[in-house]
């Protein structure tokens, strides 16, 4: 139940983003060629990640994500979204970082699982996992809040450390999100949510994301030795495998559009 509201509220996250943003047509289907995505190359669809022919020069007090010269200030990714959520891994669109030294992934993986927005979202989860007795054995009231408030904590700090810098690290991937920023609005979105399964490697080509696909699921395997034998079925942890991957595929969709969002809705800076 937990998980049909999640994916209705995401849906309908993206939804609203896209009627906002929409243009004056509807988006020509037959543009999309849902099929002709393969392993190693995108189709015109998923378009390649930037290559890495440009260094830029971080700027270590910048609020912003690294961006090139040229890129509108309304296109640029922000650091924090509202004040609240991290985006310390998105890029701004035309920005050609370098790839990622492993202790500047680590810093991401670090930043992403400490800052003060988890505790906050793991104790809104925790808080409605209690409240629907999601795992009946781990109990009711404060207790139980605390069963699950550490076990979902868990749950984000092992995800993260996996896909965003240990994994990463071995197979030479690129886990921050490359905004596109510009284009049709379905491509955009498609392109954004694809990018769970399509990921640059180090020399800036598209391959397919081990990192995040291994990631997600060895981290559920983990899980399996802390949460009740009882909930620990294939059935169990394949739902929160897929809730995972889903999660992380709104998560980039709305990092693209936000920039948009913060212009021509909130009238704002992103």
């Amino acid at each position: 139940m937990r998980f049909l509201l999640r994916l209705i509220l995401g849906t309908a996250l993206l939804s609203t983003s896209m009627t906002v943003l929409g243009q004056n047509s509807a988006p020509n289907l037959s543009d999309v060629p849902f099929l002709q995505i393969e392993a190693r190359e995108s189709a015109s669809l998923l378009p390649d990640a930037p290559e890495p022919q440009q260094t830029q020069v971080k700027d270590p007090n910048s609020k912003q994500a690294p961006a090139n010269e040229g890129t509108p200030a309304s296109k640029q990714q922000p650091k924090r979204i509202l004040g609240i959520m991290p985006n310390y891994r998105a890029v701004s669109a035309g920005a050609i970082p370098p790839p990622p030294t492993p202790k500047e992934a680590f810093k991401i993986a670090t930043e992403n699982s400490f800052d003060y927005s988890s505790f906050v979202f793991v104790g809104l989860t925790s808080m409605i996992a209690e409240g629907e007795a999601t795992h009946p054995s781990l109990g009711k009231g404060v207790p139980g809040f605390w069963a699950y408030s550490w076990r979902g904590f868990v749950d984000k700090v092992d995800g993260n450390y996996w896909v965003i810098f240990a994994l990463p690290t071995v197979f030479h991937e690129d886990e921050r999100y490359y905004a596109k920023g510009s284009g049709n609005l379905w491509k955009r979105a498609m392109y954004s949510s694809s990018r769970v399964v399509i990921t640059p490697d180090y020399h800036g080509h598209n391959t397919i994301n081990a990192s995040e696909l291994l990631g997600r699921g060895i981290a559920q395997g983990i899980s399996t030795t802390y949460y009740p034998s009882s909930d620990t079925s294939a059935a169990e942890v394949a739902e929160k495998y897929g809730y995972a991957l889903m999660r992380d595929a709104l998560t980039n969709t709305f990092r693209e559009f936000w920039p948009d969002i913060a212009a021509h809705v909130l009238h704002r800076k992103p």
